[in-house]
Order: structure tokens, then C-alpha cells, then sequence
């Protein structure tokens, strides 16, 4: 276990009675933030996603209570209400708190919800972003977010609102005109439909796309095809899955270092 203490660095104090929202990356513990580190083995009580990686978990301090708090589609799991309830509840028994998610707390995170109930509560938190998905998945995928002769904006979307449906609240057409990378989180259940939407909203038919699953871990799998196919190829895909579409896509087929260090992607 790395010792923070040999770390020249003033990592801020984790009071009792606090709660920290802590960003876990999106899978690779090589992927935490120092101040996330701290937090870990700084922690009583750490109540953590489904999609933390158990390895992550695994740093927090021996002694460290550990709560299992992920909601996964389909699943019985805790209400997000009874989370940030449970947040309250913890830290007004005194305890130093972390709230570990997946990526980052304020991106697709719901970690905005978490801090405006400890605002209402009195409970004093802070937030440590993480490494989002959307940035870290496709540096792993050997796909850059940005490239200078591709892309000059880059949207991030989420594949389904809070009923489980494909956001009607998003403009799809001035997406599709507007945005030439475009980057769906939780896109895998409604794939067909968010490429259909995407096609008829203008995007080409044969423009660049990859599906990318359990990304950063020894488990990450990346489907590439034309945006009309990627519902088709990525048959038998597990979640968690984003989808990537844009011309950044091609850059895959020079700068798959996984692939070329002979490591999984």
C-alpha cells in the first residue's frame, strides 16, 4: 500500500461529520486522483456504486466500514433518495463519509442531487472529481476526444433520462447538425433507437462509431462499425457501454496502444 505521508503534498483534512463526493475514474485504480486516495484511506464509511471497480474499493483504510449502494437497471437496489439519506444519516453520527462514484460525481453522476440534500441537512461535504468516461474510456479505446484536424467540439449525452427512455428532452437535429463528435453514456439498452434518432436527425449513415464497454478495465471491449450497423455489431455487449460517433472513431486504427502493448482492448 503506497504511504500518502511520503508525498510532499498538503492533502486537506477529513473531518468528522463530513462527507466527501469522490470521483473513482472509470475503472482502472491507476485512474484515482491522489486527493481520492486520501479520501480512501482517510475514510470511515465508504458507500460506493456498482460500477467502482472492487480494487478501488479495496484501498479504502483496513477498519473502513463498506456500504454497497450501486443501482443497476433491472435490479433491486437502494432508491437514490435512501442514498442520500443514508449520507445524512452517517455523517451526523460523526463519521468521515466518502461517497465513491463511478467517473465523476457531477458528470451522469447524480452527485449534484447527493450535495443539494447534505446542503439542506447542514452536513458540510466536499467534492473530487474523477476521470470521466467520456474522456478516460476513449483514451483507452485509442480514440482522442478531441483532434485537431477532426473535431473542434465534442457533446456529452446520456443514452436515457430518469424514466429509463431515451431523453425526448434533447434536440437530436441540432445535435446531429451542430456537434461533430458525440459522446452517449449509457447508451447500450436504447443503442438502435439512439442510432435511428441520430440518422434522422442527418448523421451520416456510414459515419465512424464505436461502442465501448467496461472501458479501462481488464475487461473493456470496443466495437467499431458505421453508425446505421453499431446496434447490429454490438450484439452481445455487456453494460456499462458508451457510444462514440464522430471521425475521432478512425484514430482508433493508429493510436490503440492496448493493442499494440499486447494488453486487452
Amino acid at each position: 500500500m503506497t504511504d500518502l505521508a511520503s508525498f510532499p503534498l498538503d492533502f486537506p483534512a477529513f473531518h468528522p461529520g463530513h462527507v466527501w463526493l469522490v470521483g473513482a475514474g472509470p475503472g482502472d485504480p491507476g485512474l484515482l486522483t491522489l486527493l481520492a486516495l486520501h479520501a480512501l484511506r482517510s475514510a470511515d464509511v465508504v458507500v460506493y456504486d456498482a460500477l467502482v471497480d472492487p480494487r478501488i474499493v479495496a484501498l479504502a483504510r483496513p477498519g473502513a466500514a463498506l456500504e454497497h449502494a450501486g443501482k443497476r437497471g433491472g435490479k433491486p437496489s437502494p432508491s437514490q433518495p435512501d442514498i442520500s439519506r443514508r449520507l445524512v444519516e452517517l455523517a451526523r453520527e460523526g463519521k468521515r463519509v466518502l461517497r465513491l462514484k463511478g467517473g465523476d460525481p457531477f458528470v451522469f453522476g447524480r452527485g449534484a442531487e447527493e450535495a443539494e440534500v447534505l446542503v439542506e441537512a447542514g452536513v458540510l461535504f466536499r467534492v473530487v472529481p474523477g476521470i470521466t468516461a467520456g474522456v478516460g474510456g476513449l483514451a483507452y479505446a485509442g480514440i482522442p476526444a478531441t483532434a485537431r484536424d477532426a473535431n473542434s467540439a465534442i457533446a456529452f449525452v446520456t443514452g436515457h433520462d430518469a424514466d429509463g427512455a431515451v431523453p425526448d428532452t434533447l434536440d437530436w437535429p441540432a445535435l446531429a447538425r451542430s456537434v461533430p463528435v458525440l459522446v452517449v453514456y449509457m447508451a447500450l439498452t436504447h443503442l438502435d433507437e439512439i442510432a435511428r434518432r441520430l440518422i434522422a436527425a442527418g448523421r451520416r449513415p456510414d459515419e465512424p462509431a464505436a461502442l465501448l464497454s467496461k472501458a479501462t478495465t481488464p475487461a473493456q471491449k470496443v466495437v467499431v462499425a458505421p453508425l446505421a450497423a453499431i446496434a447490429e455489431a454490438a450484439r452481445g455487449v455487456e453494460p456499462p457501454a458508451m457510444l462514440v460517433v464522430g471521425d475521432v472513431v478512425t484514430y482508433r486504427d493508429r493510436l490503440d496502444w492496448l493493442a499494440a502493448q499486447g494488453e486487452l482492448s
